[in-house]
């Protein structure tokens, strides 16, 4: 479920005066503790609504469980002091599955802004997953239709202006999943676990839109799903082409709808019909 907006006074400003007071819609932002095993793992600042997709998106991404059948479930922890109540959730992990929680202690802090921040080394997030096996080639021109069809399934953006989207799309143009938060590494978390608990993974005839720039830990967090094309309507970072290169990923920045740039796997974009 989705968090609505929170309606806040607010008083405008412009250069005839202040206006008189007005309700202002803003973007829900609340931290969520992940826990594993009743375990604290995470911190994460987050839009509040598909918890338990973020918590499994970021298990996964993390390197923390491979698949679906790592973890028995993943329940909300009710009666928490402080009005906590709804922000901690913890993931029951299968009875096979080994741990690190040293690892994950001492490594893992995630935040809305930046998910690298707070991992001791870039070693720590270099997790081993493997380059992307996909023959699926996506139209140009379709991939120039995505920015406008992304808008118009992002309500809460469009009431307040302070949320990053994700979408999964096929060679079509189909958007067939799309998910917002306050953090950029969040919204994708999310994704990735809506699909992971829905069996869908790995995810190789799927495209990734983001709304935002694109950054090495987003690269790498859609490498782990398997998506072979990460399309940002911002700008990626050096290392973020050096990881999709290393993972055999098409990467679009700068997506518009007249024009984009490939920064590398441009063998899988083709001209006409698109093919899977």
């Amino acid at each position: 479920m989705k968090a609505a907006p929170r309606i806040v006074p607010t008083q405008r400003w412009s250069p005839a005066g202040f206006a008189p007071a007005a309700p202002d819609a803003v973007a829900v932002e609340e931290p969520l503790e992940i826990r594993v095993a009743d375990r604290s793992v995470a911190v994460t600042m987050r839009t509040p609504g598909h918890d338990r997709e973020l918590a499994a998106g970021f298990l996964l991404t993390e390197g923390v469980i491979r698949s679906a059948d790592d973890v028995l479930d993943i329940v909300p922890c009710r009666d928490q002091a402080g009005g906590e109540s709804g922000n901690v959730i913890n993931a029951i992990p299968a009875p096979a599955l080994t741990i690190d929680f040293d690892r994950l202690t001492r490594h893992v802090f995630s935040s809305s802004s930046c998910g690298v921040c707070g991992k001791a080394t870039l070693d720590a997030v270099a997790q081993a997953f493997p380059p992307v096996d996909s023959a699926a080639r996506f139209d140009p021109a379709i991939l120039a239709t995505l920015p406008a069809r992304l808008g118009a399934v992002q309500p809460v953006f469009a009431a307040t202006g302070g949320l990053h989207a994700c979408a999964l799309f096929d060679a079509s143009g189909r958007i067939s999943l799309v998910r917002e938060d306050v953090g950029r590494h969040n919204v994708l978390d999310k994704v990735i676990g809506r699909a992971l608990l829905d069996g869908r993974l790995p995810l190789t005839q799927c495209g990734l839109l983001l709304s935002g720039r694109l950054s090495f830990e987003l690269v790498q967090k859609a490498r782990a799903a398997g998506i072979p094309l990460i399309a940002g309507i911002g700008a990626p970072s050096s290392l973020a082409i050096e990881c999709a290169e290393r993972g055999g990923q098409t990467l679009v920045g700068f997506l518009r709808a007249d024009r984009f740039n490939i920064y590398c796997g441009a063998q899988r974009l083709v001209l006409g019909p698109a093919t899977s």
